[in-house]
């Protein structure tokens, strides 16, 4: 990827990872706190903001490959520190940005394999231009059979529901549209597809689009039932960005933890004047993931984000025996669960009994079996 666009002539650079506002992506962000400066810090959830500050500066075309952080659930697409590429250029729009990202991919995929055609899983994917493409509006009422395209924040509500689809009293007309996207359509996608043409709620930064009204030109392209990428033409009118990053504050104070916040110096940036501009964001690890055929990102990250082991507490033997517990019958008790003696306490006598007599057996100890009143007695000590 990085010969493909140093070939094509775009400078790669570096942007901060502490930031002073995070922005360019809905996500929660991590927080810091910078003690000479004694001002509070967050981990960027993507370089965007800084990049698009480089084409106002006068650079035609910038990336960088950067490592987001984003506060949020884990699985195994999602690890809370992530690679992704993200790329501006100048007097492009994300027409050219769909044609640029069918070449890079079929590309690597060449390069890798000397085949278009990857095998994920049970699938044989084929990233041989042209994608398939599907509008937001077009992909939904293709799975769903529903046409929601003139649908208000109400009437959405109530399809969503329709649908069986989870949702919230904080999710506006945006975020109820891509909630039913991607429970009904994007696990169908499995062959490349481009989805275009998003509403402008779910878009805060991406230009309106030249002639559908209330929609925006933004893409995202869609492989194994999952998003590789996300694009748009830029959105360079300080008016119009000023008035989204206001809704979007309106969604923060129902409660969505996701909303962007209000950038004032990026605003300024705008108000300089950036040129008609294409960004792409392209996931790294999950394009690794299907290049690889790995079925987790676990598989993909040499120090993955992993739950902490859980310690468990055992009580001494000393603490048993006190209870009335021969010895001989204390690693028993302790292998049924019953680590603590407060553990102990809340056992049922008659599964607890069983529970000893099976593992009398399976632990081959030679003592005798209690009976049900001496487990009993230790229970209720």
């Amino acid at each position: 990827m990085r010969s493909f666009l140093n070939e094509k002539g775009y400078l790669e650079v570096e942007t901060p990872i502490l930031q002073p506002i995070y922005g360019g992506a809905a996500a929660r962000p991590f927080k810091t706190h910078h003690n000479s400066l004694d001002t509070t810090l967050y981990m960027r959830i993507a370089n965007e903001l800084y990049l698009k500050r480089l084409i106002v500066g006068g650079y035609d075309g910038v990336y960088e490959f950067s490592k987001d952080f984003r506060n949020e659930g884990m699985d195994r697409f999602h690890n809370p520190e992530f690679t992704q590429m993200e790329l501006y250029v100048a007097y492009k729009d994300y027409e050219w940005m769909m044609n640029t990202v069918e070449e890079m991919v079929e590309n690597i995929a060449m390069n890798l394999h000397g085949t278009t055609e990857v095998k994920v899983g049970e699938h044989t994917i084929n990233f041989k231009r042209p994608w398939k493409r599907f509008t937001m509006y077009e992909a939904i009422q293709h799975y769903t059979d529903i046409d929601i395209s003139e649908m208000n924040e109400a009437q959405l509500r109530e399809t969503a529901c329709k649908l069986g689809i989870k949702i919230d009293d904080t999710m506006g007309r945006g975020k109820l549209i891509d909630e039913i996207f991607g429970e009904k359509c994007e696990p169908n996608l499995i062959q490349p597809t481009f989805i275009t043409d998003y509403p402008v709620e779910m878009s805060p930064l991406a230009k309106k689009h030249r002639s559908k009204k209330n929609l925006v030109e933004r893409f995202e392209a869609i492989c194994n039932g999952k998003e590789i990428c996300n694009a748009f033409s830029e959105l360079n009118d300080p008016i119009d960005q000023r008035k989204r990053f206001e809704e979007q504050l309106e969604l923060g104070k129902r409660g969505d933890e996701e909303a962007m916040v209000l950038d004032e110096d990026f605003l300024r940036a705008l108000e300089y004047g950036m040129p008609p501009t294409a960004g792409l964001g392209i996931g790294i690890d999950r394009l690794t993931m299907i290049m690889t055929n790995s079925q987790s990102i676990q598989d993909v990250l040499l120090f993955p984000q992993m739950r902490p082991e859980k310690k468990v507490v055992v009580a001494s033997s000393d603490e048993f025996e006190a209870r009335g517990i021969p010895s001989d019958w204390i690693p028993a008790i302790i292998k049924a669960g019953y680590t603590t003696v407060d553990v102990l306490k809340t056992a049922n006598p008659n599964k607890l009994f069983n529970d000893l007599c099976g593992l009398r057996k399976k632990m081959k100890m030679e003592i005798p079996a209690p009976t049900l009143d001496q487990v009993s007695s230790w229970i209720n000590a």
